[in-house]
């Protein structure tokens, strides 16, 4: 993995800089932990490749032998893990942060994870007296490491207004989605919208390339018109560069989508669309590997076409062009 930090610290006047470790440096969890060290607070890191921690233990970052013993030396600790049952490993280990959790501290789970799971765990955080907060991110990772990502927080409002401080470091918007369970709910809908765009547009362009049109021009057409999209805009541009790099891979779509469906199933939803996307990123992923770009799900239509989606111009990964400020809490309309 390579380490990208953006050198610009932001003053926040008032924040009281707690210890904060963080477990999970991977696509966006090393962003966010730069984040955190590029802002000043006190942070210790860990990850299964301490290789992987280097540029953030050069950065000033602390560095635990055990989640056990990051849980012990911070007031927060923060897992930002890639599945479900990583997480609960990291918790419930005989060296787990469960281990050395305390009254008055806190877990914030800021993977994508499954609202049952969640909640079970938080449950046993609130057992050992510390408080539970889950904060998933949306946006992308080139907006994670610039500090301008979305946050869904769900947690008890007292929690809530003890992590802001951080949370608005972290990220531009932050929104309180409720209790635990919310916020997971929530972000694996916004990853299934997510899904379903990429889906389209992937479809659109190949139509567009299919009927002789200038790939360049169609993408403009997109961009100003009401087939935008928030992936049009973004890993549109990096489809038709074909580097299809946004730092997100084949098997982590499949595992939000079919949270997303679970949750549909469990509410008796009887869904249609949703059903055809999991089968259609089973299929990727049996072609072209788990660990595949996720926008390369293009590849599986350019492979029967005959041709590739491709046009010059177009950046080779999403970029941040908006600069990094101060966060603030979105409030919901009707409550304000």
């Amino acid at each position: 993995m390579s380490l990208i930090i953006i050198l610009k610290k932001i003053d926040l006047p008032g924040v009281k800089y707690m210890k904060v470790g963080f477990i999970g440096l991977g696509n966006v969890g090393g962003k966010l932990a730069g984040s955190l060290i590029r802002n000043g607070f006190d942070t210790t890191v860990r990850d299964l490749n301490k290789q992987v921690a280097q540029g953030f233990l050069d950065l000033g970052a602390s560095w635990a032998d055990s989640p056990k013993e990051m849980a012990e030396k911070c007031d927060l600790i923060i897992t930002c893990l890639p599945s479900p049952r990583a997480c609960a490993l990291v918790m419930e280990a005989e060296d787990g942060i469960l281990a050395g959790l305390s009254s008055g501290k806190i877990w914030a789970e800021m993977s994508t994870t499954d609202v049952e799971e969640v909640k079970r765990i938080a449950g046993l955080v609130e057992a050992k007296g510390a408080s539970a907060i889950e904060c998933p991110v949306s946006g992308g990772c080139h907006r994670a490491a610039t500090g301008n990502i979305s946050i869904f927080a769900g947690c008890e409002r007292e929690t809530f207004e003890r992590m802001l401080p951080l949370l608005t470091t972290l990220g531009r918007r932050v929104l309180h989605t409720g209790p635990i369970g919310s916020a997971s709910m929530l972000k694996v809908m916004t990853n299934y919208l997510a899904t379903a765009n990429l889906l389209t547009i992937s479809e659109a362009m190949t139509t567009m390339k299919a009927a002789g049109m200038d790939l360049a021009t169609t993408y403009e057409a997109i961009a100003i018109s009401s087939g935008t999209s928030f992936v049009a805009e973004t890993e549109g541009q990096v489809i038709l560069n074909g580097s299809r790099d946004i730092s997100f891979t084949m098997d982590l779509v499949s595992k939000d989508i079919g949270l997303f469906q679970e949750i549909a199933e469990r509410h008796n939803v009887p869904l249609e669309i949703s059903p055809l996307m999991v089968d259609i990123f089973k299929d990727g992923e049996a072609r072209y590997g788990p660990r595949e770009l996720s926008p390369n799900i293009i590849k599986r239509l350019e492979d029967q076409m005959g041709f590739e989606v491709l046009a010059d111009g177009f950046p080779t990964e999403m970029m941040d062009d908006e600069p990094e400020q101060p966060g603030y809490e979105v409030v919901p309309r009707g409550r304000d």
